[in-house]
């Protein structure tokens, strides 16, 4: 396992690479099975966003409330559960819901629900990596309840080769560290750097460090990989900041568009 978990490390470690931020999500609905594959061949790994449903299961979900990527709206009963809070839905609720009519012309063409499950077996199946966001769920769980399911279904999928944990929540990264110790985590920041990032990132047993475009800068980028750690940028869409990010020695940029990889480097 410690092997293989090196190859994703020794593969973060180049420059050049392109992750697929929500799956195709250019060309398909976020976050959704068709996004995924639609990614494959055009991404050098695949990032999802993963929260919990009221009863607890990792489902696969950006924003913390439904309306913009579901139908909830649409179905009178869950008219009266605004403001929609995925967390205030059960797994068997959020399975009854459309991930993909919104984004189609064609409002007939639906998606169903991808739970973490469904994506760790999708990239087992395809030979291809994972970048799992925990999104942040203080405010409705524990620390420990959040990271403990992304963990089991991690672990019942024998998939712990083939994943790297991100957070805004810092928090979630040292408990992923203690329960998966060979998987790799990542910092994901925006706005502003932590205080005396190095020495940040080493306790918090970190491999990388993820920040928005706006943020990064040469030095800061010199500063990290010097120190080890591989730095990835999102969300970047454009060629030619594509290419100056390379240039500055950034390992990976998070993109929508993947269409474009060709002209990114």
């Amino acid at each position: 396992m410690i092997e293989y978990c090196m190859k994703f490390l020794e593969l973060l470690n180049q420059t050049g690479l392109i992750a697929a931020h929500r799956g195709a999500r250019s060309i398909a609905p976020e976050n959704t099975l068709i996004a995924l594959k639609k990614s494959l061949g055009k991404c050098d790994f695949i990032e999802i966003d993963v929260q919990l449903s009221r009863d607890g299961a990792a489902i696969v979900m950006h924003d913390d409330t439904l309306e913009r990527t579901t139908n909830v709206t649409e179905i009178e009963r869950f008219k009266s559960r605004k403001p929609y809070r995925v967390c205030d839905f059960t797994l068997e609720e959020l399975r009854a819901l459309d991930y993909g009519s919104w984004f189609y012309k064609d409002k007939n063409h639906k998606e169903p629900l991808l739970t973490l499950r469904g994506s760790l077996e999708f990239i087992k199946e395809n030979n291809i990596f994972l970048n799992i966001e925990i999104k942040d769920m203080s405010g409705v769980l524990g620390d420990d309840v959040a990271v403990e399911a992304v963990v089991k279904e991690i672990k019942e999928s024998d998939a712990q080769e083939l994943v790297l944990l991100s957070s805004f929540r810092h928090e979630y990264l040292k408990l992923a560290k203690e329960k998966l110790p060979d998987v790799p985590t990542a910092a994901l920041v925006e706005g502003k750097h932590p205080h005396r990032l190095i020495k940040y990132l080493m306790e918090l047993g970190a491999s990388g460090y993820t920040l928005n475009d706006e943020l990064v800068d040469k030095q800061t980028v010199m500063m990290l990989r010097e120190a080890g750690f591989f730095v990835g940028v999102y969300t970047v869409n454009d060629s030619a900041r594509a290419k100056e990010l390379f240039s500055m020695g950034v390992n990976c940029i998070f993109s929508d568009s993947l269409e474009k990889r060709g002209s990114f480097l």
